[in-house]
């Protein structure tokens, strides 16, 4: 088994999430976090992600016993192969971090970071050695959605994203490599481009954030779910494939490009979106929210089969 001590660096969502995951797997976890409530959050998560995970194929999921709750990152890593680094997205956060445990870790050791968006030649100032820094951030719930972000800098050791590739793929993820390293990195910018234009159309008029909604999960979102918007234009485009996309509907897709909204998330739009998304959703809670979202994806990659 490769990895098979593990910490995780922050309880939140996505560090509960990847500690579910790696002890289903069979590994042994540490997870530290300083927030008083930290431990107890996290045992009801992995709980809670438990059924998720059997359906997917985990038997051991939910199994404490395999995860141990420390608050100091310094210990959890001592003794750890692969460290999963899921601390606030702020970079003297990171630096912080990365300076306090550097000293501690095992000279093969490899730090994956579950950063959303900031640049890991920035977060890799911080340490000596940045040989097993690489990037590895996921999809929210990271127990469940396959994507994972790979990239390493030149100062990453050869064999090092190849072996964290081999690794993810193992625990049933799709791993997606970054040539370069960008603002965001791939998926959180197309995301963000689709939110942005959302966001447009609704405070322009055009439609209620219900009814955008439905339009993306009615439409592109389907398709969008088993091929990518490249691959589902060339389908467009017929015999002729992209080309013949182009050629009928290149001149009208440049007019919606060029007729796409730019609003900024200033302190009065802010308040906009919450409203709208909260007149939306009136009625309905956070929780019962994620358990629709996760069985209707679940049976997705199931093909229909869900937890008991």
């Amino acid at each position: 088994m490769e990895f098979p001590q593990i910490a995780v660096l922050g309880a939140g969502v996505i560090g509960a999430s990847w500690a579910a995951l790696f002890a289903a797997s069979g590994r042994q976890v540490v997870v530290a976090d300083p927030e008083a409530e930290a431990e107890e959050k996290l045992a009801r998560f992995v709980e809670e992600a438990a059924p998720v995970l059997r359906a997917l194929g985990w038997e051991g999921a939910g199994d404490l016993s395999r995860i141990r709750f420390v608050t100091r990152a310094e210990e959890a890593v001592e003794t750890a192969d692969f460290i999963q680094e899921n601390t606030p997205e702020r970079l003297e956060v990171k630096h912080s971090l990365f300076a306090r445990i550097a000293p501690l870790l095992k000279k093969e050791a490899t730090l994956a970071t579950s950063s959303s968006g900031l640049k890991l030649s920035e977060m890799a100032k911080a340490l000596p050695d940045a040989g097993g820094l690489i990037l590895a951030h996921p999809f929210n719930p990271p127990h469940l959605i396959p994507l994972v972000e790979l990239m390493g800098t030149p100062a990453t050791r050869a064999g090092v994203l190849e072996q964290a590739e081999r690794f993810y793929t193992s625990l049933g993820k799709t791993c997606v490599r970054l040539n370069r390293e960008v603002t965001g990195h791939i998926a959180n910018r197309l995301q963000a481009a689709v939110f942005r234009e959302a966001v447009h159309l609704a405070l322009s008029g055009v439609a209620d954030f219900g009814e955008i909604d439905k339009a993306m999960t009615a439409g592109p979102g389907l398709r969008w779910s088993v091929m990518g918007p490249s691959t589902l234009f060339h389908l467009g485009g017929g015999a002729a494939g992209m080309a013949g996309f182009l050629q009928h509907l290149g001149d009208p897709m440049q007019s919606w490009w060029d007729d796409l909204g730019r609003p900024d998330l200033t302190p009065g739009v802010r308040a906009k979106i919450a409203e709208g998304v909260s007149a939306m959703l009136a009625g309905q809670s956070i929780s019962d929210l994620a358990a629709t979202r996760d069985r209707a994806i679940l049976a997705a990659l199931t093909g229909g089969r869900l937890p008991q």
